[in-house]
Order: structure tokens, then C-alpha cells, then sequence
């Protein structure tokens, strides 16, 4: 990793000594500053949200509707248990009628309103720390073949692109993004990439554990559309 993305973790991770897990929007941001594809969104503190948003501001007007919203909790470990997600938001009262019922939920801390992403072919792109091998990278295709079949491989970190490539060719669902039956390759370089980056972070001994589910890939390009972190207390 380079020296000044570790900084940036450790600028990040010292913002609040006492915390363990980051919200979505912060470990978007840092895997933003690392090269790695995520929506362009904009987070609104509760506070901001109970003072009435101003959806005029640049920040917000730059969005592109459709918008998706969603609670940003460092507590809530599902969106989807506390029906903490609103997708397909068409205009401004529809974004407010959002805003305010997603920071009404118990424990919320404010909501990340994001630019929704076109469909694609959704794969998993974590990292955990294993007590014989310590920091692991693991990958599996999304939907039906974790759920179901446990589908995932798993590589220690850091690594490199091989070895990112290696490690995709390793689930037996890999078929599907190489054009199965007629459909568009998906954009493998960008994937090995964002493999290679979440190794990286692993890498630094900071980091307990990272989610980035899904991910979503297209012909050309990615992008990270649900992203959680937790680092190891010291």
C-alpha cells in the first residue's frame, strides 16, 4: 500500500480512537482516494436532515436522479432489517419524504443519498483476519452462489493482480463473467484492481475486517455499491 494511503487510514481510524466500525459513506470515501469505483453521493447528518435539507446546495444538485437513500448507522448491522433503504427516488419531495423517515429510524446517524447504479453482475469483495493465516482476501460471485452454494475463495494479503485474477478463477461461478451464454464480459481488469486495493488494506494490520457487497460489474468498469469496515482495537 502506499504510504499515503495508509496515512489516510490512519487519519481516518484517528478521528475517533474509540470506535471500531465505520459508516458507509467514510469507507467510500477512502476507498474513493484509493482509485476504487463508488457512487457519487452526499451524506446528511441527522441534524442537517432535522433542519430541514437543502437540496439546492451544490453538493446535492450535482446528483443525478434516480437516487437511492440510505440509513448510515455505525450500529445497524442490516439497512434491510430496520427498512433502512428508499431506491428509485424521482425528485426532491420524494428525496425529503426519504430523508425524514430514514433518520427517524432508531439509532440512525444520518442518511447517504447516492446516484443509483445501472443493474450488473454482483460479486463480493471482503477482507477478514484468520487467526493460523492472518489477513485473507476473500471473493465470491453474489446472489444465490454465496448464499446457496458458498461459492468464495480466499487469498492472503497483499497481492497482486495475478493474484487477484488467480483467486477469481478460483470460484466455480467465474464462468459468468466471461461472457456465459451470450452476455458481455465483464471489466476483469477493474476487478482485479479493486481486489488488489482491499488486499492492501488488509495488508496494514489496521483493519479486522472489510465487506464490499455488492459490487457491481459491467463490460466496462465497477462500482462498489454497499461498503462496511471495522478495525482492530488497539
Amino acid at each position: 500500500m502506499k504510504v499515503v494511503e495508509k496515512q489516510t487510514l490512519e487519519a481516518l481510524i484517528g478521528k475517533d480512537r474509540g470506535r471500531k466500525t465505520f459508516v458507509e459513506h467514510e469507507v467510500k470515501g477512502l476507498l474513493r482516494g484509493m482509485g476504487v469505483p463508488v457512487p457519487q453521493g452526499v451524506f446528511l447528518s441527522k441534524d442537517e436532515i432535522a433542519a430541514g435539507p437543502d437540496l439546492a446546495k451544490s453538493s446535492v444538485r450535482a446528483l443525478s436522479y434516480p437516487l437511492v437513500a440510505k440509513v448510515s448507522s455505525a450500529t445497524i448491522t442490516s439497512k434491510t432489517d430496520v427498512q433502512g433503504v428508499r431506491v428509485g427516488l424521482a425528485d426532491a419531495a420524494q428525496v425529503k419524504r426519504a430523508l425524514r423517515e430514514l433518520a427517524a429510524i432508531e439509532h440512525a446517524e444520518g442518511v447517504l443519498l447516492e446516484e443509483m447504479a445501472p443493474q450488473g453482475i454482483e460479486v463480493i469483495v471482503g477482507g477478514i483476519i484468520d487467526k493460523q493465516f492472518g489477513p485473507v482476501v476473500m471473493f465470491g460471485i453474489g446472489g444465490i452462489f454465496v448464499e446457496l452454494f458458498k461459492d468464495v475463495s480466499f487469498g492472503l494479503a497483499p497481492m497482486s493482480e495475478e493474484d487477484a485474477l488467480i483467486l477469481v478463477k478460483q470460484v466455480k461461478g467465474h464462468v459468468l463473467l466471461s461472457g456465459f451464454r451470450g452476455r458481455p464480459s465483464v471489466d476483469i481488469e477493474m476487478l482485479s484492481t479493486i481486489i488488489v486495493r482491499v488486499s492492501e488494506l488488509m495488508a496494514t494490520g489496521l483493519i479486522e475486517e472489510i465487506d464490499l457487497n455488492p459490487v457491481c460489474l459491467y463490460p466496462k468498469g465497477a462500482i462498489v455499491l454497499d461498503a462496511k469496515m471495522s478495525i482492530l482495537q488497539s
